[in-house]
C-alpha cells in the first residue's frame, strides 16, 4: 500500500492544464504591460536624443558662423567632401 500512497502524492503535487494555464496568461498579461512600459521608455529616450543631436547641431552652426571660415575650410577641417 505504500508505494500507492506515494503514487498519490506525487500526484497531488502535478498541477492542472487549468492552473498552468491561468499561469501562462498571467505571465502573458506581465509581458505585454512590461512592453508597453519599454515602448514608453524607449520613445522617451528617442525624443531626449534627437532634441540633444539639435541643439548640437545649433551648437555646431553657431560655432560656424562665428569663426569666420568657409564652409570649405570647415569641411576640409573635418576631412569631408563639401558639394
Amino acid at each position: 500500500m505504500l508505494p500507492m500512497m506515494m503514487e498519490e502524492r506525487n500526484m497531488a503535487k502535478t498541477k492542472t492544464i487549468a492552473s498552468i494555464d491561468s499561469e501562462i496568461a498571467r505571465a502573458q498579461d506581465a509581458l505585454v504591460k512590461a512592453k508597453a512600459k519599454y515602448d514608453v521608455i524607449a520613445k522617451n529616450l528617442e525624443e531626449l536624443m534627437e532634441r540633444k543631436r539639435e541643439h548640437q547641431a545649433r551648437a555646431i552652426m553657431e560655432a560656424f558662423i562665428k569663426s569666420g571660415k568657409s564652409y570649405k575650410e570647415i569641411m576640409n577641417f573635418l576631412n569631408i567632401e563639401g558639394s
